[in-house]
C-alpha cells in the first residue's frame, strides 16, 4: 500500500478552524461536565461513545484511559473529533443547551484525548488468535477500516481492496482541509492498520480487476464499503467549458495536489448542501475574492448545516437564493453563469434571468450511488442506488455485508464507522456459526 502524498497540495494553506485545547483548557472544560448518568449526548452519537466517562477521565488526569474509552467505541475517534458535525449530534444534545448555558465542547475534548494517543503512539488493541477465516473489504474508507479493525480483534484475516492510490476514503480525499488534512487521515489509517493482519491492495477496481464472484470464492465473507460515485452533473449549455467542475472531484484534486486558482477572481458554487458549503469556504480560503453560492431553495430549507453556512458568511460568502443556473458562458473557458429565479414551487420565473461572474464553477448537487455495481449478484437488493441490508449490515446474499455511504446514501464519517463495526460483529457471528 502506498501512503505517500504530494507535499505540494493546495490544502496546506488552510489553518485549523477550531484549534486544539491546551491541557489547562481541557481540564477546565472537562470539569464543567455534569457526567449525566443517562446522557443524551451518548444517544446522539452513532457510535455511542461513553462521553461522560471519557470526559471524567480527562478531568482526573487519565488521558490515556480517556482515549481508550473513545477508541473502544469508535476506532476512528481521532478523525471524528475533527469532522463530526457535533453541533447537531453530541454537543447539540448536551443538557446545558436546555439551561441556557454553553454546551460542553465534546468534540474538542475528544480531539484532546485522541491526539495525545496519536502523538504518544499508544496502542490499545491487538489482533485475536487466528480464526482461520478471511474477509474481503471493498473500499478503503471509514466503514471498511472500522470493520477490518473489529474483525482483526476477533482474529479474522482481512484484505481491503481500493481502486484509488490513496487510502482513507473521503477522510483523505473529501474532508474540508480546515477540519482535517489528507496527511492526518493517512496517519490515522496507518494507526488503525497497526493492529496487524490487515492487507490493503490499492489500484484494484473490484468488478473490473477482479470479479465479485472471484472475490466470493477466495474469502469467507465480503464487506462492501464503496461510498458514493461521481458528481452529478447539471445538464445545461456550457457544462463542458473548462472551469466547470464537479465539486467532489475538485475537492479531491485540491486535497491531493494543486488546483489552479491564480488569477481567479470569482467562483460560483451550485447547490446548498454540506459539500457546497465546504466548497464555498475552500474557495474563499484559496484566495478567490468573490464566491457566490447559487441555490434553488431558501435558506431555511437548505440541507447544509446552519453552523457551516454561518461560518461561510463570516468569511465573506455571497448567495443567490431561489436561483438555478441555465447556462455557463465564456470564450474558451467559463466566465459567467446565467441564472434564472425560481418561485416558491421551484418553477422558473419568466424574464428573471441574471448573470454571475465566474472564473470557476463547482457543481455540488449530489453524487451518484454505487449500489448498482452489486445489483447483478443474486440475493443483493438495491433500492434508490443504495444496498439494502438488515440492521446489522447483512444483505440478502449469504456472507455479504455492507456499510457506509453505499448503504445509507451519504451520511457522516461517524455513521460509516458505526455501520462498519456493526457489520463486523455480524460477520464474526456468521463466521463462527453464531447465525
Amino acid at each position: 500500500m502506498s501512503s505517500s502524498l504530494s507535499q505540494d497540495r493546495s490544502e496546506t494553506v488552510f489553518a485549523d478552524y477550531k484549534g486544539e485545547y491546551t491541557p489547562d483548557q481541557a481540564m477546565v472544560e472537562a470539569n464543567r461536565c455534569l457526567f449525566c448518568t443517562d446522557a443524551p449526548c451518548v444517544k446522539a452519537c452513532p457510535t455511542h461513545i461513553e462521553i461522560p466517562q471519557f470526559i471524567r477521565k480527562i478531568a482526573t488526569g487519565n488521558v490515556k484511559g480517556s482515549a481508550r474509552t473513545i477508541f473502544d467505541a469508535n476506532i476512528l475517534g481521532m478523525s471524528c473529533a475533527r469532522v463530526c458535525p457535533v453541533e447537531v449530534l453530541c454537543v447539540g444534545d448536551c443538557v446545558y443547551n436546555e439551561m441556557g448555558v454553553p454546551p460542553i465542547q465534546i468534540g474538542k475534548l475528544q480531539r484532546y484525548a485522541t491526539d495525545h494517543a496519536f502523538d504518544a503512539q499508544w496502542r490499545f488493541f491487538e489482533a485475536g488468535p487466528d480464526s482461520g477465516k478471511s474477509v474481503a473489504l471493498i473500499g478503503a474508507g471509514p466503514a471498511s477500516l472500522a470493520a477490518a479493525h473489529e474483525l482483526r480483534r476477533n482474529g479474522h484475516r482481512c484484505t481491503i481492496f481500493e481502486k484509488r492510490p490513496a487510502v482513507g476514503g473521503l477522510n483523505t480525499t473529501g474532508v474540508a482541509p480546515y477540519k482535517m488534512k489528507a496527511d492526518r487521515s493517512v496517519e490515522e489509517v496507518q494507526w488503525v492498520l497497526g493492529i496487524g493482519g490487515i492487507e490493503v491492495k490499492t489500484g484494484v477496481d473490484v468488478g473490473a480487476s477482479i470479479s465479485f464472484e472471484e472475490l466470493e470464492k477466495q474469502y469467507d465473507a465480503v464487506f462492501v464499503g464503496v461510498g458514493l460515485g461521481p458528481d452529478t452533473i447539471l445538464s445545461v449549455p456550457g457544462t463542458d467549458l473548462p472551469g466547470v467542475e464537479g465539486a467532489v472531484d475538485w475537492i479531491e484534486k485540491m486535497k491531493l495536489g494543486r488546483v489552479p486558482t491564480e488569477g481567479a477572481k470569482s467562483c460560483v458554487i451550485v447547490g446548498g448542501g454540506n459539500t457546497a458549503l465546504d466548497c464555498v469556504r475552500e474557495a474563499l480560503g484559496l484566495g478567490i475574492a468573490q464566491v457566490t453560492m447559487v441555490y434553488r431553495g431558501v435558506e431555511e430549507k437548505m440541507s447544509g448545516y446552519a453552523h457551516e453556512w454561518k461560518a461561510a458568511q463570516t468569511q465573506g460568502a455571497r448567495v443567490e437564493w431561489q436561483a438555478l443556473p441555465v447556462a455557463y458562458e465564456g470564450n474558451g473557458k467559463v466566465e459567467r453563469v446565467v441564472c434564472q429565479r425560481l418561485d416558491t414551487n421551484k418553477k422558473p420565473i419568466a424574464g428573471s434571468d441574471f448573470t454571475v461572474p465566474a472564473d470557476l464553477v463547482l457543481v455540488a448537487i449530489g453524487q451518484s450511488k454505487l449500489g448498482h455495481l452489486l445489483s447483478k449478484l443474486e440475493g443483493i437488493e438495491v433500492s434508490g442506488g443504495k444496498v439494502v441490508t438488515n440492521d446489522d449490515g447483512a444483505t440478502g446474499r449469504r456472507g455479504w455485508y455492507a456499510g457506509g455511504d453505499c448503504r445509507n446514501g451519504g451520511k457522516e464519517v461517524v455513521n460509516a464507522a458505526a455501520e462498519g463495526k456493526a457489520a463486523a460483529r455480524a460477520i464474526h457471528a456468521f463466521l463462527t456459526g453464531g447465525v
